[in-house]
């Protein structure tokens, strides 16, 4: 695997080592031994999800607040997306910043996303199946939804005219609003 830090820290695009041949490919989509030796600590991802979602359909931006804050890796396993994420590590310097790739099922690479950060993606082909791995066990209580337009995230979705979107997502909170809902520190 290749680990490429992105330039909000603990962000990471991840690219496996892919094997063709005439019969198709092989990778390892996750490896825990290289990630521990990456990242210098063991992560261990406790829940898989996967979702599949039509063009223009907007999922996020959401996290988990402690005790239940969770790390991800997204992966797209057919389609394309949008994958946008904002930090939200209080004291972090980049506080309220977003960052956004692209992932798609002919790259193979995934997004590794730390605890403290919100999470969310759009649509940009026909359907995108998108699977991703989680260091907690989704607990509803402590979700948290960002409102997927606020302006101080800054995230340029593909399509922000009238994206599909659910009805929690319709009504997500605004950074300004976060300090009261986020109850202890990302560890």
């Amino acid at each position: 695997m290749f680990f490429k830090k992105l330039s909000i820290e603990g962000l990471l695009l991840v690219t496996p080592r892919v094997f063709e041949d005439e019969r198709g490919y092989f990778f390892e989509s996750f490896n825990q031994n290289e990630f521990t030796d990456y990242l210098g600590e063991k992560i261990t991802f406790v829940q898989d999800n996967q979702s599949k979602s039509n063009k223009n359909t907007l999922r996020g931006l959401h996290f988990q607040s402690p005790p239940f804050a969770q790390a991800k890796l997204v992966r797209v396993v057919s389609g394309e997306i949008y994958d946008a994420v904002v930090d939200l590590r209080p004291g972090s310097k980049t506080f309220g910043q977003s960052l956004a790739v692209k992932l798609n099922s002919e790259s193979f690479q995934a997004l590794y996303v730390p605890k403290g950060f919100a999470h969310g993606f759009q649509v940009v082909s026909k359907s995108a199946t998108v699977f991703y791995k989680t260091t907690n066990f989704y607990n509803a209580k402590s979700e948290v939804t960002i409102a997927w337009d606020d302006q101080k995230a800054n995230i340029n979705w593909p399509n922000s005219i009238n994206p599909s979107l659910s009805e929690k997502d319709k009504v997500g909170l605004r950074l300004d609003d976060l300090p009261n809902k986020i109850q202890g520190e990302f560890k």
